[in-house]
């Protein structure tokens, strides 16, 4: 009598189909059974010597730099140009090695723009460290993270604008792209109401309006000096007086202009008009 007990694949431990005669399959696929070749051929580690990384660690790994590859491609000669092969040279890995990481050209775009969300999140919360005790400060901290101010600011600009291009007619990209409830613009409102409540605002503002029109603003502001129309300075003229009209008793001090960062392969990741990215509401 035939064994009915299931088996699974020794290397994903997926259940392998039972044939209707001869020897069961011991691996659930072909890739699979390459997998486990290379893994018997490679020699065993030294002792002493530091654990191999784990697969899901070298599979975020390599994710990663495809997406910085369409970042690249994005930033310097649009969505269009990011064809599959484009993107494998430009990531210095086969064209094999894109499509097993990512099912379609479509597939990738997509997580590559969700990757670059993370990468903003994490960066502006980094870059932000005002808290709400002064929330004129912090407003104009998370003004700041809508202006180039730095070269990975200024392409991560670059990406966004190309990705907006694009969802304008995907709506699968649009879905990521555009939160329908502007978690940017309920931030800078709910930073106006903590100021609101400490009797620091100017009266009868209205904060929500003050918000839609300080995102909108600073967002084609920060665009105006990629495209070399307005300079930083005059940029953050512009800002401190809506701030000033906010917060009139705010003390206004001058702010120096950062150094330029070099440009590196993880770049800093910069809100375009209305993403769903930008510092946390958390």
């Amino acid at each position: 009598m035939r064994d009915e007990k299931k088996r699974a694949c020794p290397v994903c431990g997926t259940p392998t189909a039972r044939p209707g005669r001869g020897r069961p399959p011991v691996y659930c696929s072909r890739s699979c059974q390459a997998r486990a070749y290379r893994r018997r051929r490679q020699p065993l580690p030294a002792p002493g010597s530091p654990p191999a990384p784990r697969p899901t660690d070298v599979r975020a790994r390599q994710r990663r730099r495809i997406a910085e590859a369409v970042w690249r491609i994005a930033a310097e000669q649009g969505l269009d140009a990011a064809s599959m092969r484009r993107i494998a040279a430009e990531a210095r890995v086969s064209l094999r090695v894109v499509q097993y990481h990512f099912d379609s050209k479509h597939a990738l775009m997509v997580d590559a723009l969700r990757l670059l969300h993370e990468e903003n999140e994490r960066l502006a919360q980094g870059r932000i460290p005002y808290d709400m005790t002064e929330p004129g400060a912090l407003l104009r901290a998370v003004l700041d993270e809508f202006l180039p101010l730095d070269e990975q600011r200024a392409f991560a600009l670059r990406v966004f604008t190309a990705y907006y291009a694009r969802s304008l007619t995907d709506p699968v990209l649009a879905e990521v792209f555009l939160a329908a409830e502007q978690p940017l613009e309920r931030l800078v409102s709910d930073i106006i109401g903590v100021g609101e409540a400490a009797g620091r605002t100017a009266p009868g503002i209205d904060r929500a309006h003050e918000a839609d029109l300080l995102v909108a603003g600073a967002v084609g502001l920060g665009l105006d000096v990629l495209h070399g129309r307005r300079s930083l300075a005059d940029v953050r003229t512009v800002l401190d007086y809506h701030l000033g009209r906010i917060f009139p008793d705010a003390i206004r001090t001058p702010r120096p202009l950062p150094a330029a960062t070099p440009l590196n392969s993880a770049p800093a990741a910069q809100p375009s008009p209305r993403p769903n990215t930008g510092p946390s509401t958390n």
